[in-house]
């Protein structure tokens, strides 16, 4: 069985920026690159003569700017805006885009994009050693030569140490060599999110935030540009 294949329109007004995007998109091969424009008033048309499925769209262009452009559309493809300003992050969530890149775009950031702009199938894995099922509402860490149970109703948040992760409650904390993207697989989605590179927090706990920060009580994490969009859309709704 052939797998799916996913028209993708550039839209960007600098030609370097295209061409990053067009490289990526050629890595792909659940993507194909339908066309590119240079300015978003070229995109309407686009639309309407060619089948698109996901929108790689710049926000500073002239004569009409990425964000009035999507206010415009009735039936809009996924929408990643690409960009090299994070302020226009809290009034992109607003538009209910996709993602939001922000320039120099890694690769690996433009998979995760992807991989959101796509319908994800149910997907099964078995726990790591070092971890119980998050379904019984704890964890076994290994520390200190001993497993650790942790309930998760516990954890205030979790921090990056390199190699190890540092996980916060109010008795003290665990420290347990594992990686922030396996430990933020194993919990659950609704009770826990991914801030920055260095920290998930724990929802319950969120006191208060902003754009650059949150706040669990008297303690003040950063959020991760990257992860800007994301935690905006999701603690908004």
């Amino acid at each position: 069985m052939s797998l799916p294949v996913y028209n993708c329109l550039i839209v960007d007004d600098e030609p370097p920026a295209r061409e990053v995007l067009k490289r990526y998109i050629q890595k792909l091969p659940m993507l194909h690159l339908a066309g590119e424009c240079s300015n978003a008033l070229q995109v309407i048309p686009f639309l309407h003569s060619h089948p698109v499925d996901i929108l790689f769209l710049d926000i500073r262009m002239p004569q009409l700017n990425g964000l009035e452009l999507v206010s415009t559309l009735v039936n809009p493809p996924k929408i990643i805006f690409t960009t090299a300003f994070a302020e226009h992050a809290l009034e992109s969530y607003e538009l209910q885009v996709t993602d939001y890149l922000l320039k120099p775009i890694k690769f690996e950031r433009f998979v995760k994009a992807v991989n959101r702009a796509m319908p994800q199938p149910a997907v099964t894995s078995s726990a790591p050693e070092s971890i119980s099922a998050a379904k019984d509402n704890f964890l076994y860490f290994r520390a200190d030569r001993r497993m650790i149970k942790v309930m998760l109703k516990d954890i205030l948040y979790i921090e990056s140490m390199k190699d190890y992760v540092k996980i916060i409650t109010p008795g003290g904390q665990v420290i347990t060599k594992y990686s922030m993207a396996a430990l933020e697989a194993m919990l659950p989605a609704t009770d826990f999110l991914r801030i920055h590179r260095s920290f998930i927090i724990s929802v319950k706990e969120l006191s208060a935030y902003t754009n650059t920060h949150v706040q669990l009580g008297t303690i003040e994490l950063p959020i991760g540009k990257m992860y800007q969009h994301e935690i905006l859309k999701n603690l908004s709704s």
